[in-house]
């Protein structure tokens, strides 16, 4: 039997400091919005999706006709005509070093012993996230002599410096990592955290097979409506408590990673962050409900797996007054907290569906600022802090240690991972790749160690530029697509971080006193399980 870790701190005392942050964002916001600037972003956004055309505010926006926005609206119309996709030679193959040594120092410092109970710390995993994405700053800054795009607001090129520190290179490439990928990123996985921690799904099922199957299998298909962070945070804490009276419990919580934060969300495009860029770049949003045969496949035959696993191998080792406790404690499952966090779950969806700046919202032609839906999702985590139950969050353990992991993470992920997605975005139609299966596996294996979203992105404009072979979705020939599509969600399942939920399912596990695998010891797994499942579905379906 696992013994849980010391409780959380005080949830009342720091959700009210995480309200109050949230408050002072949304009164910055306003100030911007008062000075123009989210409707600015917004409108040089809508004049490139006009090609150039002569775009401008609505008259509630306010005016940007002075001289000195005109100039730079000249200036950045012509900028984006004419250098649009013509930016220089992507970095060298050595600048991805900084991305490598962090996934090294993710996968080897909570293995050595000098430095484990460091690294147990977010501060001393931001630590080293931000030395190498300095480290890969100042590649760009010092080295890199090639124009880059900008791509937020909209589309730009920086042109190096004629001689000393290309500022302007090293700060589009910060601007990339961080304001058009990572903060949208990391609003959308908080929020999704935050309002399912205050759902609790209480009570304490007997442990067996069948049961754990259950919920697994449950999670598999709230993954597609309500995405995958959204799923595995509803679900992991009252896994982790119906397993408590068991000792071997990493296997299911392995399992639960493969098909709740990765597998299950492919079905729409809320499910996982890659299918919503499909469905911003044009692809139909029920269209991943043509992929609902791989997705039967391929869950189900995890499913199975574990089934068999927790009956032959786990479940037949527990020790027997531990099955006869966890027998003797069984009751019925309850659920308390879905108001206000149910609604505020579907403002979730909804915002994150119509709330994006590149497409009008549903029965207008108006465009949403800039950052409006990042500013509207951390509005419903105050409301789900404010106005649920801190009993509920106590007894779910809650805590923000997770999300903050990640957090610390990823950013430095993002920004070390650009010059590999430029090497990528430059070389990958020169791959030679022009089969859903080979789209697939190279979309897939990239996905693993890069974040799955940027990934399908370059690979799904690759595919956009090639010769179709039969019918398009979006510009893409559809059998490409489907590749690349399941490539990003099911390949994110192979390492802890191909997607964000996978690390914060294991520290919440680690939290409740389960040993899960190192980082290579996850590997292991998804390896012998998930390969031979992939491989298999590939020839079915690709």
């Amino acid at each position: 039997m696992h013994e849980p870790t010391s409780p959380a701190p005080a949830v009342p005392f720091r959700s009210a400091r995480v309200v109050g942050g949230i408050l002072c964002l949304l009164a910055l916001y306003a100030l911007a919005a008062v000075l123009g600037w989210p409707q600015y972003g917004r409108d040089l956004l809508e004049r490139e999706l006009d090609h150039g055309g002569a775009t401008h505010a609505s008259d509630s926006d306010g005016e940007h006709a002075d001289t000195a926005a005109a100039g730079h609206d000249a200036e950045h119309d012509q900028a984006s005509h004419d250098h649009h996709g013509a930016a220089g030679s992507a970095p060298p193959a050595w600048s991805v070093l900084p991305f490598v040594v962090l996934l090294a120092a993710i996968a080897v410092l909570p293995l050595t012993p000098p430095v484990a109970h460091w690294w147990e710390h977010n501060s001393s995993k931001l630590l080293v996230a931000a030395t190498l994405a300095a480290v890969t700053l100042c590649i760009y800054l010092f080295i890199h002599r090639e124009p880059v795009d900008l791509h937020f607001p909209s589309h730009a090129v920086a042109s190096p410096a004629a001689s000393g520190p290309s500022w302007a290179v090293a700060g589009t490439v910060l601007v990339n990592a961080i304001l058009a990928e990572y903060v949208p990123f990391i609003v959308l996985l908080f929020a999704l955290y935050c309002i399912a921690g205050g759902v609790r799904i209480e009570g304490d099922l007997q442990a067996t097979p069948t049961v754990n199957a259950a919920f697994i299998a449950t999670g598999a298909v709230a993954a597609s409506l309500v995405g995958t962070t959204g799923a595995a945070m509803l679900l992991i804490r009252p896994l982790l408590e119906t397993n408590s009276e068991r000792r071997n419990v990493a296997h299911t919580v392995v399992f639960f990673i493969f098909t709740v934060c990765n597998c299950g969300g492919c079905l729409l495009p809320i499910g996982d962050p890659p299918l919503f860029l499909g469905y911003l770049k044009g692809v139909d949003f029920l269209w991943t409900l043509s992929l609902w045969k791989p997705w039967l496949v391929t869950n189900g035959l995890l499913l199975v797996i574990y089934w068999l696993w927790d009956t032959l191998l786990a479940y037949p080792h527990e020790r027997a007054s531990d099955r006869s406790r966890d027998e003797r404690l069984a009751g019925p499952l309850r659920v308390s907290g879905l108001m206000p966090n149910a609604p505020l779950m579907a403002g979730v969806i909804a915002a994150v569906a119509v709330l994006d700046p590149s497409k009008t919202v549903p029965g207008t032609d108006w465009h949403p600022w800039i950052y409006l839906r990042e500013m509207v999702l951390l509005g419903l985590v105050a409301l789900s802090l404010g106005l649920g139950s801190a009993a509920i969050r106590d007894k779910n353990g809650f805590s923000y240690a997770a999300i903050l992991e990640v957090a610390a993470l990823f950013v430095g992920i993002f920004i070390c991972m650009q010059p590999a997605l430029a090497i990528l975005n430059e070389r990958g139609a020169s791959l030679g790749i022009d089969s859903p299966r080979a789209f697939f596996w190279i979309t897939g294996a990239l996905s693993s160690v890069l974040d799955n979203a940027p990934t399908y992105l370059v690979f799904f404009q690759t595919a956009q530029a090639m010769e179709a072979t039969g019918a398009t979705m979006a510009g893409v020939d559809v059998g490409r697509l489907t590749g690349i599509s399941l490539g990003a969600v099911f390949l994110g399942a192979m390492t802890y971080i191909g997607n964000g939920p996978n690390f914060m399912v294991k520290a919440i596990a680690e939290q409740s006193g389960v040993r899960m695998p190192s980082f290579f010891g996850y590997i292991l797994y998804s390896v012998g399980i998930l390969l031979p499942v992939f491989a298999l579905v590939s020839f079915l379906f690709l």
